[in-house]
């Protein structure tokens, strides 16, 4: 399994970007995929992830300003994320969940978000 993140750059407080993550391989073993981030100095978090039944998880931080989504027919996973903050820059990441192990076994290279006027 392949993931490719895009959509990355440099956008203004208050602003809107949208990620994308283009998926390619084996995926019938995928059973979700979600957006995880990096921020400078601070550990992985999970923002957001779909079920292949299109179940959304938000963590509390992101709900109502981020929301998730997926192109089956396309094979891309969204994160439209909007009222940017200063502190949402980070590296995101796209992820996706084995079906088999219930683990987030496949990982794109990360997309910069950074937020700043």
């Amino acid at each position: 399994v392949q993931l490719v993140e895009s959509g990355g750059g440099l956008v203004q407080p208050g602003g809107s970007l949208r990620l994308s993550c283009t998926i390619s391989g084996s995926i019938f073993s995928i059973d979700a995929m979600g957006w995880y981030r990096r921020a400078p100095g601070k550990e992985r978090e999970l923002v957001a992830a779909i079920s292949i039944t299109d179940i959304t998880y938000y963590a509390d931080s992101f709900s109502g300003r981020f929301t998730i989504s997926r192109d089956n027919a396309k094979n891309t996973l969204y994160l439209q994320m909007n009222s940017l903050k200063p502190e949402d820059t980070a590296m995101y990441y796209c992820a996706a969940r084995r079906g088999a192990t219930m683990k987030y076994e496949f990982w794109g290279q990360g997309t910069q978000v950074t937020v700043s006027s």
